[in-house]
């Protein structure tokens, strides 16, 4: 059972909040409007704080020094940055995670080693997500890279047989697996191994290359 502080208790916050509380967590909310309170619903077994979520004395009560984790949600991010410093550097929190808005900020917290959650990039590559599940193909995002899964088209090759070599290289792609086509075997292959028409292939390529590639997806 962690004890967890979540400061900010809007929609993010409140929800938060009442997710850890449901797992077991011992939470404590602070807000420094107290009507905000009202968002964690009639069942919320956690605690509530009015109060500044940086200052040390309204940490302090909220329990910051039996605490594992402080989530600092607020609508700003200056406000949400204050608090992981002051958690981290002056309590020595073991996990601080700081809501960030603008994503232009983000490699000043990573620099900072400052854990966080950017909500525009998390939204953006979300629905990004979801375009490229109408592909058929997709598994997940990673950066700039998808993860696909799809049977290979060797007559777009205009060949029965390819080496994985004369795939990955021209089409700057990483092939991580591939199973044949009846089911028969799988393998991780090196650039050497020999795909055939139909085989499934799980592949690493680049978001712009996607479009161009998929006339080689079944």
């Amino acid at each position: 059972m962690s004890n967890v502080i979540v400061v900010g208790c809007g929609r993010v916050g409140s929800e938060l909040a009442r997710m850890l509380s449901e797992s077991g967590s011992n939470v404590c909310v602070i807000d420094r409007k107290p009507e905000a309170f009202a968002n964690l619903g009639l069942d919320f077994n956690g605690s509530t704080l009015e109060g500044v979520g940086f200052d040390e004395d309204v940490l302090v009560k909220a329990g910051i020094e039996d605490c594992e984790v402080v989530a600092a949600v607020t609508q700003l991010d200056n406000t949400n940055l204050m608090v992981a410093e002051v958690a981290h550097r002056l309590f020595g929190v073991p996990h601080v995670i700081s809501r960030l808005y603008n994503p232009g900020h983000e490699r000043a917290y990573a620099q900072l080693g400052i854990d966080y959650v950017c909500g525009t990039s998390l939204v953006a590559e979300e629905v990004f997500s979801k375009i490229m599940a109408g592909h058929g193909s997709h598994l997940d995002t990673f950066g700039e890279f998808e993860i696909l899964r799809f049977s290979i088209n060797l007559e777009a090759f205009g060949k029965k047989t390819i080496r994985v070599s004369e795939l990955e290289r021209p089409h700057d792609i990483r092939i991580c697996a591939f199973e044949r086509a009846d089911g028969s075997a799988s393998s991780i292959p090196t650039g050497d191994s020999i795909l055939y028409h139909g085989d499934t292939v799980l592949a690493c390529v680049r978001h712009e290359l996607i479009s161009a590639f998929s006339r080689y997806m079944l």
